[in-house]
């Protein structure tokens, strides 16, 4: 979960039990593939490829929020209105996971838009950038001479 917050919003500090990491796992595959197989009947669904990234579940399995990342990206209002669109289908796919998990209780679902693939693609444009390779590799140039530096004072 890294260093997101768990399904209930408070910061978890220990880290989610075995226990939830299964259970947030399975939900992610029904999720999945109630997509795959087209039972979502959604028209802005039925036509977007998405990807469910993650799944975190809260420490009493009632809430579990879903992490997801919309292929092809997209403007910022589409995506609200597809976040709003999954989250209008939470309670269906909650059932569904309750149903297939035999869980006692229906978790309840709510949709996140996954902004780590967006982060980690501006860094690695970032690093790509000449300017910024320029100061990378004159970084390791000026820590290779401070190690030989090192070496001719230990040695002497």
């Amino acid at each position: 979960m890294s260093n997101r917050q768990n399904a209930s919003g408070r910061e978890n500090r220990e880290g989610p039990s075995q226990r939830q990491l299964r259970v947030g796992e399975e939900i992610r595959r029904v999720v999945s593939r109630a997509f795959e197989r087209g039972e979502i009947h959604d028209p802005l669904l039925y036509e977007t490829s998405l990807t469910i990234s993650e799944v975190s579940v809260s420490p009493d399995m009632r809430q579990a929020s879903v992490w997801f990342v919309p292929l092809g990206g997209g403007d910022a209002e589409s995506q609200k209105d597809l976040q709003d669109a999954l989250n209008r289908v939470a309670g269906y796919l909650s059932g569904l996971a309750a149903r297939e998990l035999h869980m006692k209780y229906a978790p309840r679902l709510v949709f996140k838009r996954d902004t780590g693939f967006d982060t980690s693609m501006r860094i690695d444009a970032l690093l790509q950038d000449p300017r910024v390779r320029a100061d990378v590799a004159a970084a390791e140039s000026d820590e290779d001479d401070d190690e030989h530096a090192g070496d001719k004072d230990g040695a002497a």
